[in-house]
């Protein structure tokens, strides 16, 4: 006999726009606000240029891509039931990135500092950065709860980091460009800016 045909309807998405805009936003805040890696992105710009730094803006993110993972399958739990060890891996990401920094201090040709704001110098410098750290915990803790699986928290959590770190870094490497553009190779805009990745460093270990 005839039946007619039911179309079932399918189910809302778990995730709305409701769910996923604080979340944004507080990613936006917390990746476009100043921080070691940002003011690297600037020292960088200022000194090779923005294609030039491409390759370190991709360690950036891929690094910080490898961060979320794990902090979105329980690192950041781990990190804060160890304080003493979360400790002394901040000591040991601001000696890193302080070290980056410095390696810097007297300008060199354009091949060199490409060496120096290379891929592999990128990689390391999230997983080594304690703001990072800080926003990508919380961003787990504050906002995973809001996701109702595993595979949204490890989706969308990540991805959004990614989109925006790549506006945010776009702009922080741009920002040096246009520095050079107005001083020149300034010797003094260059270790200034060195000592203001340093401040930065120094304070974000404060957090």
């Amino acid at each position: 006999p005839w039946r007619p045909c039911v179309i079932a309807r399918s189910q809302p998405m778990s995730t709305s726009l409701a769910t996923a805009l604080p979340l944004w936003i507080f990613i936006a805040l917390m990746v476009a606000t100043p921080g070691p890696a940002n003011m690297l992105l600037m020292t960088a710009g200022a000194q090779q240029g923005y294609i030039r730094t491409l390759p370190f803006i991709a360690g950036l993110i891929v690094g910080k891509l490898g961060l979320n993972l794990l902090m979105a399958l329980g690192l950041s739990g781990f990190l804060l039931e160890n304080p003493i060890l979360k400790q002394v891996f901040a000591v040991i990401a601001g000696t890193y990135m302080a070290y980056l920094a410095l390696r810097t201090w007297t300008p060199s040709s354009g091949s060199n500092n490409e060496q120096r704001f290379a891929f592999s110098a990128g990689l390391i410098v999230h997983p080594l950065n304690p703001k990072a750290w800080v926003m990508t915990t919380l961003a787990v803790t504050q906002f995973g709860g809001d996701f109702t699986t595993l595979a949204e928290r490890l989706t969308i959590i990540p991805l959004s980091f990614i989109v925006i770190q790549i506006f945010a870094a776009s702009f922080w490497c741009s920002a040096g460009v246009l520095l050079n553009r107005a001083f020149g190779q300034n010797l003094l805009l260059h270790r200034g800016l060195i000592l203001l990745t340093l401040a930065v460093i120094v304070w974000a270990l404060t957090l």
